[in-house]
């Protein structure tokens, strides 16, 4: 057992540089063990697009994400028992994590109808009606068998008025209640213990994010998330929330941004105390010919690369990077084959695994300031130091 109230998670170095919340630590989870700050790569339905498992667990990656509602429509909760869960279904002996739902409140509204019980969902696939419920969220991630579970939130644009994010913080801490008490009458069906972290809620809204905090905080969830945000607020108010938000979450705990981001969101947000990132952005933009590199992105389909036969990005170390010039990746991408997307791909998810290990390196060494100086001053201007 690890030391800290959690019982899974243990601050290692915190950096001593003036106004800088960030932060190292290790999360303990029945499958594996993974430093933070951490970035965990989007595996919706129990596959990181174009990457196969072994290739994750090569490049380091010590925990994935799936969701909670699209693993239900498929392979449906009654694959998922006979298989085992989700592990042993996607053959994943690391750490998975499983969204809600909550998201889904949000990017799927014209599917779906909100009630005090649940949230009623037509299936973008079938058109089948189903119901929602806080209590069956908890269930369908018992039956999944993922070590981090997340509760049912409400996910609002960032653009609503206020008065609609009042109402939906004490919806959501209505619903977050329910998925604790389901959590805790009930047990893992599997061989490995299970998390439930908090998801605070309020829009850009501070009075609204403390509320939220602080009627979820006594409750002892196992982490702390913060969601919503990545919806249409400016980038200064997103990183304005979270620096506010990790002032107040409890510091024995780790803190999940929810949805977020860029290099640069990453940065900014370690900065601020933030541990755990989820993002589609390597793996979508990877399939349309895009490559986060160390001097910023670039497009794979740009003819400038056409007689380019230099790697992506030197300083940084992915099969692509070693082994694959910026012609032949455009070349494979003007044609149309299959291997580009697979090869962009793992270029991306390894550009953010390698990100947050030197991220981790410079706070533990109490650099970061610098670290996050020049990484930013090469990814904006094109010029990597």
């Amino acid at each position: 057992m690890m030391t800290g109230d959690t019982g899974f998670f243990r601050v290692l170095s915190k950096s001593q540089e003036a106004g800088v919340k960030a932060r190292t630590g290790i999360v303990r989870t029945g499958h594996s063990e993974f430093e933070t700050p951490a970035f965990m790569p989007v595996g919706t339905l129990g596959t990181v697009k174009a990457l196969e498992q072994r290739e994750l667990d090569e490049m380091g990656a010590g925990i994935i994400l799936g969701n909670t509602y699209h693993l239900f429509l498929r392979p449906g909760t009654e694959i998922l028992s006979k298989a085992g869960g989700l592990h042993r279904f996607m053959n994943w002996n690391r750490s998975i994590l499983t969204d809600s739902g909550g998201f889904q409140i949000f990017s799927l509204a014209k599917f779906r109808k909100m009630k005090e019980e649940g949230v009623e969902f037509s299936s973008h696939l079938s058109g089948d009606k189903f119901f929602l419920t806080p209590e069956k969220v908890i269930d369908i991630q018992r039956t999944i068998g993922s070590d981090i579970m997340m509760p049912l939130d409400e996910c609002l644009a960032g653009n609503e008025d206020k008065s609609v994010f009042e109402k939906s913080v004490k919806l959501t801490t209505r619903w977050e209640k329910r998925c604790l008490n389901r959590f805790r009458e009930t047990v893992p069906l599997y061989s490995h213990r299970q998390m439930l972290f908090s998801i605070c809620q309020g829009g850009v809204h501070k009075d609204l994010r403390r509320q939220s905090i602080e009627d979820l905080a006594p409750l002892d969830f196992d982490g702390n998330a913060i969601g919503g945000l990545a919806v249409g607020e400016a980038a200064e108010a997103m990183y304005d929330t979270v620096d506010f938000c990790t002032d107040i979450l409890p510091s024995e705990k780790p803190r999940y941004l929810m949805g977020v981001g860029t290099p640069t969101d990453l940065l900014e947000c370690v900065e601020r105390g933030v541990d755990m990132f989820d993002c589609v952005l390597p793996t979508r933009n990877a399939r349309h010919g895009k490559l986060f590199t160390s001097g910023g992105e670039i497009s794979l389909k740009s003819a400038k690369f056409k007689d380019c036969f230099e790697s992506p990005d030197p300083g940084v170390s992915s099969y692509t990077s070693d082994n694959f010039t910026l012609a032949y990746l455009r070349h494979l991408f003007i044609s149309n084959e299959i291997l580009g997307i697979q090869l962009a791909t793992i270029h991306n998810v390894a550009f953010y695994l390698a990100l947050m290990k030197r991220i981790r390196r410079s706070v533990a060494e109490g650099r970061f300031t610098e670290f996050k100086r020049d990484f930013l001053s090469g990814y904006k201007n094109g010029k990597p130091k």
